[in-house]
């Protein structure tokens, strides 16, 4: 079966590959879509079929498994004090990727074991574990063809995997959207970094990144021109979004322990197939459309989009779009929903969302008290879509509109799915959820 899935997609993708470079070049900023962009897209589009889980039930029934086990530890060892962690006092991990690393007071010198705690349908994501150090010395931004060496836009265009760090705490306002190369994790733990009040992160037809205990904010969009995307690539790209993480056909994505919120656009979008991603641990905050999960309901490559959301806090002054998704499949799982003006979960084109153990706390308005919302479909056709509630805390008056047949757990592999706990947990599996004040020489 799984064989028969996968050949459907290949051809689907090949499909896709012969007739819709327009499309791309359009959508993705890039002003010259020439060969180094066309070879890039092509490679992005099978490590998409690659990343590709026939049975994603089974991701994220391993996630139920882990977060049980975490509480059932916790529930004779009491370990963790989070922020206010003493040198010497107990640790005591709240979720199953938290405890992985965050209890090892000597994390500064083993942070590449962050790599190896990643759930989910992110979970083989290892950003630059096998590379070196990459210390970012600079937060200036002025050179975008030539970078400066021990800036950030420096480090992420290196072709080699890097680790890359902060020597100290800085405020980077990024003159144009920043380009990433794949093999690359971003760490800021051990210093207050905010990527703000300029352009915002691009991750496009590449694989394998992991973003970590960023601050994120105040992104507005760019007005393009030519941006060095790689060491031996310049290209000229047209105006950005204003997202403030925008992943464009890219694969194997890990968003751990980042706070954010507005941006000019949305917070973070995964688009053009993009796939094999973990939002987690994340604190979002004063933005209207959150998450935008699917480029249009006419681009049917994102069928293979499987995005895993789990222990994040939805906070306040958000609007809409927590997420908004489009043909794949999305687990939403343990997450707090303690504010939203519109609505939390949306969608079109028939995607698969399945929503386990979060809390729902709907505002006011008597209008915005439904979880759910569904564009462009009549309830004759939305009615066979597979949206799921499983084990949601409902509190004033918020309700999920659920749909679709029974949902088949059978069919996905356990490493998929993280199991989830009721939502009456939910309080304490987010409870670190954003930026993490991280010190050498202490539990973080």
């Amino acid at each position: 079966m799984a064989t028969m899935v996968n050949t459907k997609f290949c051809v689907c993708m090949f499909f896709f590959l012969t007739s819709a470079y327009t499309l791309i070049m359009v959508e993705a900023h890039i002003a010259e879509f020439d060969d180094y962009w066309k070879g890039i897209a092509e490679q992005a589009q099978k490590d998409a079929l690659q990343a590709f889980t026939p049975n994603p039930e089974e991701v994220t029934e391993q996630l139920n498994t882990n977060v049980e086990q975490v509480l059932m530890s916790n529930s004779t060892r009491r370990q963790l004090r989070g922020r206010k962690n003493r040198k010497r006092g107990p640790c005591r991990a709240t979720n199953p990727i938290d405890r992985c690393w965050r209890c090892d007071p000597n994390w500064a010198k083993n942070r590449k074991k962050l790599a190896d705690c990643a759930l989910g349908f992110g979970r083989n994501t290892v950003g630059g574990k096998y590379g070196r150090y990459y210390v970012v010395t600079d937060p200036s931004d002025t050179d975008l063809v030539n970078p400066k060496p021990g800036t950030l836009r420096h480090a992420v265009v290196q072709k080699e995997p890097l680790w890359i760090i902060f020597a100290r705490s800085m405020i980077i306002k990024l003159s144009e959207e920043l380009i990433m190369a794949g093999d690359k994790t971003i760490d800021a733990r051990g210093a207050n970094v905010r990527i703000a009040g300029g352009a915002g992160i691009t991750i496009q037809f590449v694989k394998n990144v992991i973003i970590h205990n960023l601050h994120i904010h105040d992104i507005s969009a760019s007005g393009g021109g030519n941006i060095r995307d790689s060491v031996d690539h310049i290209g000229f790209r047209t105006k950005s979004d204003g997202d403030g993480i925008s992943l464009f056909g890219a694969t194997n994505i890990w968003i751990d322990h980042v706070s954010m919120s507005n941006c000019q656009d949305g917070l973070i979008d995964a688009i053009m197939g993009s796939t094999a991603i973990t939002i987690s641990n994340c604190h979002f905050t004063h933005h209207n459309e959150v998450m935008l999960f699917g480029a249009s309901d006419s681009y049917s490559a994102d069928q293979v989009m499987q995005v895993t959301v789990a222990f994040n806090h939805f906070g306040q002054g958000l609007v809409q779009r927590m997420p908004r998704c489009r043909w794949g499949f999305f687990h939403v799982v343990n997450n707090d929903y303690t504010h939203w003006l519109m609505y939390a979960i949306g969608g079109s084109q028939h995607p698969t969302i399945i929503s386990q153990g979060n809390r729902f706390i709907a505002p006011p308005n008597d209008f915005a008290k439904q979880v759910t919302k569904r564009d462009y479909a009549e309830e004759s056709d939305w009615k066979n879509w597979t949206w799921k509630s499983q084990g949601d805390l409902m509190m004033n008056g918020a309700f999920f509109v659920e749909s679709g047949g029974r949902f088949d757990r059978k069919t996905y592999t356990r490493h998929d799915m993280i199991k989830y706990k009721p939502g009456t947990f939910v309080t304490r599996l987010t409870r670190y959820a954003g930026t993490l004040q991280c010190h050498v020489g202490r539990p973080c």
